[in-house]
């Protein structure tokens, strides 16, 4: 009997931006969209399977579509509202900016720099989602 094996990507055509900040959800979303232009709007929570023993997990989600350029952007917290990390590699920091689709390398630093000049967050800077074991979780 021949032996088939499955050999899958998983799409990564996205850039990840980690933040560490002690403000809360929502209140970070206020300064960003003050301080960017974005618009972000909080969404249905990201719901995920864990393994036990915390099973499923929430993480709250806001997101602003540009259709204009065509770029998503989607901050989801780190943390879950039932005990979970959503990268549990990277639980130093509290928030992961997603941005979809093509954000050219200026625009990046444009962002990154209006970001780390909000006055409660204390970290954000590009991380490479091929590096992380987790990755899966970041696909939606």
């Amino acid at each position: 009997m021949n032996k088939v094996t499955l050999k899958y990507e998983l799409d990564l055509d996205f850039v990840l931006v980690a933040i560490t900040s002690s403000l809360r959800d929502y209140r970070l979303c206020h300064f960003i969209n003050k301080a960017t232009g974005l618009k972000l709007c909080k969404m249905a929570d990201y719901e995920i399977g864990m393994p036990p023993p915390v099973g499923r997990a929430c993480f709250s989600r806001y997101a602003d579509v540009d259709e204009v350029n065509e770029t998503e952007y989607y901050l989801l917290a780190n943390k879950g509202l039932d005990g979970g990390i959503l990268v549990p590699e990277m639980r130093h920091s509290d928030y992961f900016l997603l941005i979809k689709h093509f954000i050219d390398d200026d625009d990046l630093t444009e962002l990154l720099d209006h970001i780390v000049a909000i006055a409660d967050v204390v970290a954000a800077s590009e991380i490479s989602p091929e590096k992380l074991k987790s990755k899966e979780n970041l696909i939606f």
